[in-house]
């Protein structure tokens, strides 16, 4: 029997501009301490840089295309097993990796010193949707040691 509760599913907000919920989803996580019309205006700048130099229409497919391919299909998770505590490969659920894959867009844009928020984050969304970057080599990271760790793969439950 399972010791936690039931975990319902939150309704999907969208944000105002494009109506996407990739984006509100990128808004949340890039504000902090509740400033939302900070973060609303530092995302929807950096669209329009990411765009910039692609021949795109459609403003949200680059930001689609980034979200895509720093998607971590493999993670691992610790698990304790007789005293040893083991790296177990799993498989991310669909939620977790849009989760991830923002989070670390985000986290990497702002770890970017000395650039404003706004061209660190474009740079990001531009680099990670041409499939470089840092966001792109976490996940690469979090795939080789998933890959190094496959033979405890029996420990998953």
């Amino acid at each position: 029997m399972s010791r936690r509760r039931r975990v319902y599913k939150k309704e999907e907000r969208v944000d105002s501009r494009y109506g996407s919920p990739a984006v509100a989803r990128l808004i949340s996580t890039v504000m902090k301490r509740g400033k939302k019309s900070l973060a609303e205006r530092i995302v929807y700048a950096a669209i329009d840089k990411s765009r910039e130099g692609s021949d795109s229409v459609d403003p949200l497919e680059v930001v689609n295309k980034a979200v895509e391919n720093v998607r971590p299909r493999l993670e691992v998770k610790s698990r304790r097993v007789g005293g040893a505590t083991y790296q177990v490969p799993m498989e991310v659920t669909p939620a977790r990796q849009i989760s991830l894959a923002t989070r670390w867009i985000v986290q990497y844009a702002d770890n970017r010193k000395g650039v404003r928020m706004t061209d660190a984050l474009a740079q990001e969304i531009k680099d990670a949707a041409a499939g470089q970057g840092n966001a792109i080599k976490k996940r690469e990271d979090t795939h080789k040691m998933a890959q190094a760790n496959r033979a405890f793969a029996h420990f998953r439950w």
